[in-house]
């Protein structure tokens, strides 16, 4: 049974960084787009980045554009997301899923995930 696992949240000042890691097990991300969702309290989930599947195009949101970066390592099987610059809005938790095949990576919200971890908690504070 394949499963995903995330780690590297903590708590992080403002104007800080941290990254995020997605490994996968039991299964290849080859072939898997691969997004981060967050979830605060209060507020709606909201996909912050993705990977497609094919090219390793990739989509942000526009409320980290600029400050957040994906990448993936297919020899170690997980996926990254480097959050510099954080803000006190970014504290959520922070979920990585997969979708198989999905070349494009700005429709990857519009597809129920195959994969999805318990996620890592982000929390910006001072």
């Amino acid at each position: 049974q394949g499963q995903l696992v995330e780690s590297g949240g903590g708590l992080v000042q403002p104007g800080g960084s941290l990254r995020l890691s997605c490994a996968a097990s039991g299964f290849s991300l080859d072939s898997y787009a691969i997004g981060w969702f967050r979830q605060a309290p209060g507020k709606k989930r909201e996909v912050v980045s993705s990977i497609s599947s094919a090219d390793d195009s990739t989509y942000y949101a526009d409320s980290v554009k600029g400050r957040f970066t994906i990448s993936r390592d297919n020899a170690k099987n997980t996926v990254y997301l480097q959050m510099n610059s954080l803000k006190s809005e970014d504290t959520a938790s922070y979920v990585c899923a997969t979708v198989y095949g999905l070349g494009r990576a700005a429709a990857f919200e519009h597809y129920d995930p195959d994969y999805l971890g318990k996620g890592t908690l982000v929390t910006v504070s001072s």
